[in-house]
């Protein structure tokens, strides 16, 4: 075993409650509920139900909640359907931020599901659910930090990186030995997957990954524990995950560094559904919006400048509505900003189909000439009478440093969600938000858990 997975396993076993900072803890209690508003609000998706018919068909034992829908079900598969319905609009917390570094991400969606569905069948306390939670993500976001990320091999770390975060929360609260989890880690390297195809095709399975990741980390880590070996060396083995699915580890010492005194998480609270790429756009839009008195159909061309990370990505794709027409919208830069236009705001309710084949966005969309830029984003209008408008933005709302949302803003977004899913009762997500503020003093994770069934 080497020293990086050594002290990765000591730190996800070891850590206590007592080892975290208010600000950690602030930070985590924003997430929780931040996902599960996502949860809620991505129920009634499409494909969703589905595949939740498909996991109570397969039966099992009764271990975990299915949120929303109710049932229970074996913990991988709760963990898996709850992951997947959180990453449905694309709305879930995002960006982990390791020595002061955003990286793109989407660790939450997957790390507090997990978190929950083994918290529950372990009947654990508020306080050990937040430790095994901020341990896994910390694994997570040390691992994709470790490797710098890109786009150039199609590896969705939605289905990488997750799945040791999932593995690592889900062999503490199983109580794994030291041996177990690093064997759990070598298991799930195996079982590592997800192609950033699904997104550019946009097909119901970019959010499968999320909750495959779930699963698979909840699998790797039982397997561990009845004695199954994997792995040695799953992240810098010869055949390792930096081998495999990265262009090489750029510094194994992230894996690390003040490990146990901090603790790596994602930082960021998304103001507005769909691919965070599409972010800073959207805040350029409703500046020009917000202080211009436009007519869309005066519009004759829209020029949009992004840098080359989000020119040369899925999100600036033509406007095309294919298969799920929800799937494209949310990760199309084109569509967001011609919502903008033509609605003053984005929200989930803009996610409706009739919204989306509205003729008036087409209209918008095509007249988006994509260019790149160097850093900033800049969106500039002309009128066929001549008159320009144009704005330029750095960075998008929610990033973490600059321009977070407020704790009101957060609790705002979470109860949009409830009003947008119309399945769980507004008493009870007060309720939610209540119990996640004072997770630390709550004796057993059931009392939330209960709270996320719809029971009209």
């Amino acid at each position: 075993m080497s020293i990086y997975i050594r002290k990765m396993v000591d730190n996800v076993l070891n850590t206590s409650f007592e080892n975290l900072s208010r600000e950690v803890l602030e930070n985590v209690k924003c997430r929780i509920i931040d996902v599960l508003g996502c949860i809620i609000s991505g129920a009634n998706a499409a494909g969703n139900l589905d595949l939740i018919n498909l996991a109570k068909d397969w039966g099992g034992k009764e271990e975990a909640t299915i949120f929303v829908f109710g049932g229970r079900v074996p913990v991988h598969n709760a963990a898996m359907v709850n992951s997947v319905m959180a990453r449905s609009y694309d709305f879930e917390a995002t960006q982990a931020r390791v020595n002061g570094i955003n990286f793109p991400s989407h660790i939450s969606g997957t790390t507090v599901t997990t978190a929950l569905a083994m918290g529950e069948a372990a009947d654990i306390s508020g306080k050990e659910l937040i430790t095994a939670l901020l341990v896994g993500e910390d694994v997570a976001c040390r691992i994709l930090a470790a490797s710098g990320f890109g786009f150039s091999r199609g590896w969705d770390n939605v289905g990488t990186v997750n799945a040791f975060g999932a593995t690592a929360i889900a062999g503490r609260l199983l109580k794994l030995s030291t041996k177990q989890l690093q064997n759990a880690f070598g298991i799930v390297l195996n079982q590592l997957a997800g192609s950033f195809d699904t997104i550019w095709d946009g097909a119901a399975a970019f959010k499968l990954v999320q909750g495959l990741s779930a699963r698979n980390g909840i699998f790797s880590a039982e397997l561990a524990k009845t004695g199954w070996t994997g792995s040695k060396d799953a992240l810098l083995g010869e055949f390792g995950y930096f081998k495999l699915y990265t262009e090489g580890c750029v510094n194994p010492e992230i894996l690390i560094q003040d490990m146990g005194k901090k603790f790596n998480t994602e930082v960021t609270i998304k103001p507005y559904p769909g691919c965070r790429l599409n972010h800073t756009a959207i805040d350029c839009a409703i500046d020009i919006i917000n202080k211009n008195d436009l007519n869309i159909d005066e519009i004759e061309q829209i020029e949009l400048e992004v840098p080359a990370i989000v020119h040369d990505v899925f999100v600036s794709q033509p406007f095309v509505i294919r298969d799920i027409p929800q799937i494209d919208a949310a990760f199309n830069i084109r569509f967001s900003v011609a919502n903008i236009l033509l609605r003053k705001d984005l929200k989930l309710e803009h996610f409706k189909e009739e919204l989306i084949r509205d003729p008036h966005i087409t209209y918008i969309a095509n007249k988006i000439i994509i260019k790149e830029s160097k850093d900033q984003v800049c969106l500039k209008l002309k009128m066929k009478d001549g008159i320009n408008y144009s704005t330029a933005v750095s960075f998008a709302k929610g990033e973490p440093v600059l321009s977070p949302l407020t704790i009101d803003e957060i609790k705002q977004k979470f109860m949009d969600n409830i009003a947008f899913s119309r399945t769980i009762s507004e008493e009870n997500a007060e309720k939610i938000i209540s119990l996640v503020e004072n997770l630390e003093k709550v004796d057993n994770i059931k009392e939330l858990i209960n709270l996320m069934i719809d029971k009209n």
